[in-house]
């Protein structure tokens, strides 16, 4: 009995924990939706930008912004951008693993040197580089309750000046790209200085051959354009970042319910079995005593 008893207890306990994966499945069905919408509504004005922006500065020089200046990478900060919380798979753990090897591969003297700074966006990478005692600058942790491009540019114009007084020479910027709530990919790309367009978008824009009419000057659009963009462009990364933390949960909270549902039907066969057995013995002995009785 006292096995019928461990088995019933892990069945309710069991029960339980699917019940909790199902309604987070549902929570995390319907946080997608609305991070979906955000980021597919943003992602065509952020692409029209940064071509629209490779069309003006394929002519500009790196001195006509400061924030294309390229400079020697003796001092590099890494954007990373994860969750607040866990249960979403390998979610955070591969951003985490990604901004490490860009970080040992590209920039393996300047962590020796103690050059290379982190901003955390999002609890576990916080969390995962103050453990080690990395130079994690500030505390983002708060974006998600109020997730907008507001609070979002105040990261980023930090992050700007900071490139602009010298602070950092190069600005990388970790994240995952949502493709849909089965896919998300990991992309390490560089924020600042503003990567130049290369051959292959150089080409495009001459194929476009776009004659855009421009006022006052193009120096004086591409200057406002380029600090938009950055903006633009960690906003989408954090908004990506968003819907691929609700789809990466969603996919695991499913994957959590059917293996509890299995571990369920396992439970009750096992627990039928002992209870046909307790059964059987109760059975045999209350034959054994009968029998025991008439032979008297």
């Amino acid at each position: 009995m006292a096995n019928l008893k461990e088995v019933r207890n892990r069945i309710t306990s069991v029960s339980s924990t699917q019940q909790i994966t199902k309604a987070m499945k549902m929570v995390s069905a319907a946080k997608l939706k609305r991070a979906t919408n955000a980021i597919v509504q943003l992602r065509p004005y952020a692409n029209k930008l940064k071509e629209l922006l490779a069309n003006l500065s394929a002519s500009l020089e790196d001195g006509s912004s400061p924030y294309l200046q390229e400079r020697e990478p003796v001092r590099v900060l890494v954007v990373v951008v994860t969750s607040n919380r866990g249960l979403a798979g390998a979610f955070n753990a591969n951003a985490i693993k990604t901004a490490n090897n860009l970080i040992a591969e590209k920039y393996t003297k300047q962590l020796q040197a103690g050059n290379v700074s982190i901003v955390a966006i999002g609890k576990k990478s916080q969390e995962y580089y103050q453990r080690r005692k990395y130079n994690v600058i500030g505390n983002n942790n708060d974006l998600y309750l109020d997730l907008n491009f507001e609070n979002t540019s105040k990261i980023t114009e930090s992050i700007m000046e900071g490139f602009v007084n010298g602070k950092f020479d190069r600005v990388e910027l970790v994240y995952n790209h949502f493709r849909n709530a089965a896919v998300q990919f990991l992309i390490a790309e560089q924020l600042l200085p503003v990567p130049k367009p290369d051959k292959k978008e150089k080409e495009e824009v001459k194929t476009a051959n776009v004659d855009y009419i421009l006022e006052p000057s193009q120096e004086e659009i591409v200057e406002q354009l380029i600090p938009k963009n950055i903006k633009i462009q960690l906003y989408r990364a954090v908004l990506d970042s968003n819907a691929s933390e609700h789809g990466a949960r969603m996919t695991a909270m499913d994957k959590a319910t059917e293996n509890a549902g299995d571990l369920l039907k396992a439970l009750k066969l096992s627990y039928n079995q002992a209870r046909q057995a307790a059964i059987t013995t109760e059975l045999t002995e209350i034959v054994s005593g009968a029998a025991a009785l008439s032979g008297q």
